[in-house]
């Protein structure tokens, strides 16, 4: 058991860092929301494979935050509730990093930071370390 508690540790630890540089960046007064929402996306995937480790299922090599959500619901029908607004992250974990990307507006990158939050909360009252 304690192998599992620690590798769920890790993984939450990994995604506090992640939510970390996505909040510093936006107290910039021009801040980078392509990098703000990477790492909104990167902070939520490592929550939810956190807590599919938590819940005994295998994570999946995936970026993709709605199929996460959908794997954790076979355990846990409470969590679809991220589904949708997790599944707005999805895109800025691969396309946010090229120039073919639109640069997110701040409402989006501020409301990106706003779902990981809820999800952590979330997550770390479901979670007993």
């Amino acid at each position: 058991m304690k192998g599992k508690i620690e590798l769920v540790k890790r993984w939450f630890r990994k995604a506090e860092r992640d939510l970390d540089v996505a909040k510093r960046e936006m107290e910039n007064p021009f801040p980078y929301t392509d990098i703000v929402c990477f790492h909104a996306q990167q902070a939520a995937e490592k929550f939810l494979k956190g807590y599919l480790v938590w819940l005994e299922i295998e994570p999946r090599k995936t970026h993709d935050l709605e199929d996460l959500v959908m794997i954790a619901a076979e355990k846990d029908r409470e969590i679809i509730k991220f589904k949708d607004p997790l599944a707005e992250l999805t895109p800025f974990a691969v396309e946010a990093r090229y120039p073919e990307f639109d640069e997110p507006l701040e409402e989006d990158a501020k409301r990106a930071i706003e779902n990981v939050e809820r999800l952590k909360d979330y997550l770390y009252r479901k979670v007993e370390m």
